[in-house]
């Protein structure tokens, strides 16, 4: 029964999501690594994420709601806010803010490389006792192979700051794969977090290509550490 609930709340939150509609397209992270790109200047990109373990709250599952919002601010530049919860049986979890804000610093078309960098700060705002204000800087670079059916790899890495002591490792690196199917609209797509933290996942999954201005991917994340530390992850985004 948990299992079919969680599974019709996805289908009603994505079924809404799909009547939207927009006039550019974009791609701000992989699954939960940062991608190279950024929001073109005078576009904004929104995306709800959706994570769970397919059991009972009391047997260790839970789910995640991450609504995200990013704007183009040009030359490069895009600015966004993400805000996360985390529905478990301990009660009173943290709503956590999540500013951020990625920088392109190169990108040749020709070549097909491109490098970014950037920040994001992890502010809980509500319930805030055992939890702490963290930040973290990444750096990424992508290189899009030639050819209808090109892969795109990206590689980087990425630094906690102000993490407290015991929370796992602060450092490590970023690993990503898109690769284009043969019909053009579903690519397989992996991505990477070393590390024994919050942050430490692999996830693979696809992505399907919705509309000329939207994305839907469906994956599952492992965790790099834990029993049970693994999720069904969803999302959608949508650029106008």
């Amino acid at each position: 029964m948990f299992f079919v609930k969680s599974i019709l709340g996805v289908v009603a939150v994505f079924t809404v999501l799909l009547a939207i509609c927009g006039s550019a397209v974009s791609q701000s992270t992989l699954f939960n690594i940062p991608s190279t790109d950024v929001v073109p200047k005078k576009h904004v990109y929104l995306e709800f994420d959706f994570l769970s373990h397919f059991e009972s709250h009391s047997d260790g599952g839970f789910q995640g709601y991450v609504p995200r919002g990013v704007v183009g601010i040009g030359k490069g530049t895009e600015i966004g806010l993400n805000v996360a919860f985390i529905d478990t049986l301990a009660p009173d979890q943290p709503v956590e803010f999540q500013p951020n804000v990625k920088h392109q610093f190169y990108h040749n078309e020709g070549k097909g490389v491109t490098v970014s960098g950037g920040g994001i700060l992890y502010l809980p705002a509500t319930h805030r006792t055992g939890t702490d204000t963290f930040g973290m800087l990444y750096t990424v670079v992508s290189k899009q192979v030639k050819g209808t059916h090109g892969p795109r790899l990206t590689g980087g890495a990425y630094g906690l700051l102000g993490r407290v002591s015991g929370s796992g490792t602060t450092s490590g690196a970023i690993v990503g794969y898109e690769q284009p199917l043969a019909t053009g609209k579903v690519s397989f797509v992996a991505d990477w977090f070393s590390g024994k933290n919050r942050f430490g996942y692999v996830t693979p999954g696809f992505a399907i290509t919705v509309s000329k201005t939207s994305l839907l991917y469906a994956g599952y994340s492992v965790g790099n550490q834990g029993r049970k530390n693994n999720a069904l992850f969803v999302y959608y985004g949508i650029t106008f």
